[in-house]
């Protein structure tokens, strides 16, 4: 079983940066992706940004340039980078873990992020 565990959400003014992080723990499998998705209110979850296990990285039209996915596979942890912040950012960003080869796939608890002034 892998469990995700993110922190450092909160709250920032437009223009500031955040820094995501997310632990996951249990056996490690591979192939494997690890990613964020955010939801906000009264809107559909969307990917924010992934990585997989080889480093490869894809990210929403709307963030790219501004955060940065990163994975540390000796602590097997995956950080989100957040700069240049806007209102539209907020949401509630989930940790994502997916193992395609044995169809797992896992959620964090969830942690706010608002951008306002």
């Amino acid at each position: 079983q892998v469990q995700l565990v993110e922190s450092g959400g909160g709250l920032v003014q437009p223009g500031g940066s955040l820094r995501l992080s997310c632990a996951a723990s249990g056996r490690v499998f591979r192939p494997n992706v690890m990613g964020w998705f955010r939801r906000a209110p009264g809107k559909e979850r969307e990917l924010v940004a992934r990585i997989t296990d080889t480093g490869s990285t894809a990210y929403a039209a709307s963030v790219k340039g501004r955060f940065t996915i990163s994975r540390d596979y000796a602590k097997n942890s995956v950080t989100l980078q957040m700069n240049s912040l806007k209102p539209e950012d907020t949401a509630v960003y989930y940790c994502n873990k997916e193992v395609p080869l044995m169809g797992d796939n896992y959620w964090g608890q969830g942690t706010q992020v608002t951008v306002s002034s």
